[in-house]
């Protein structure tokens, strides 16, 4: 379908305002909520996560596009509940207490949504305390835990740590990511995995989804 084509093409250059025009007259000609999401929109943020990867596309343009993503999901995801449509799995994600930076966990939200997931993101500055409420109350399969100063990186450690104390830590799988971490530090303080990016962030977590 060209207008699939089109939705792809919003995606790669980050046009809001166009993915917003074509997805409102895709619903209003009865083209489920799912297709469009199953087959532009998923491969559209797939092609971007892809360019990304091999240096085709920068952080300023994969932002954008993580822009035209939300702008499709503000209008899908209604749709999608009401037609009772399962995602494919559900994160908590949320950066360390201490630390405000939220691009890189912002992108990796954006990355996970447009694979067909449910993402509970929790903020910055979450507390050990938060993680664990947000387990509790939401049942994830999967917490993203982010960090991107080495003062902040052992708030890592203790969120997972109060998440063992809280008896959660065999129901859920943890992934860390963000400038200062490392898969060494990952194994030391007990994460099940380590990304170095986004694009892997979200390549890891459908793989811990397909095993759970």
């Amino acid at each position: 379908m060209q207008e699939f084509e089109e939705l792809k093409d919003c995606l790669r250059n980050g046009e809001r305002k166009k993915i917003v025009t074509i997805i409102e007259k895709l619903v209003a000609d009865n083209i489920s909520p799912i297709t469009i999401l199953n087959d532009a929109l998923i491969p559209g943020m797939t092609r971007v996560g892809e360019m990304m990867k091999c240096g085709e596309m920068y952080l300023p343009e994969v932002l954008h596009s993580a822009g035209a993503m939300n702008a499709a999901m503000d209008i899908l995801k209604p749709l999608l509940l009401k037609d009772n449509v399962k995602p494919v799995g559900r994160i908590v994600m949320g950066t360390v207490k201490g630390d405000m930076h939220d691009i890189g966990k912002n992108l990796v939200g954006v990355m996970l949504k447009g694979a067909g997931m449910e993402v509970i993101d929790i903020g910055v500055q979450a507390s050990p305390e938060k993680f664990v409420e947000a387990i509790k109350t939401h049942n994830p399969a999967v917490v993203g835990i982010s960090a991107m100063l080495t003062t902040t990186m052992l708030g890592m450690n203790t969120a997972i740590e109060a998440i063992s104390a809280a008896g959660l830590r065999s129901s859920v799988k943890i992934i860390i990511g963000g400038a200062p971490v490392t898969q060494r530090f990952a194994d030391e303080i007990g994460a099940d995995a380590y990304a170095r990016d986004a694009v892997r962030a979200a390549e890891k977590v459908k793989e811990m989804l397909a095993a759970a």
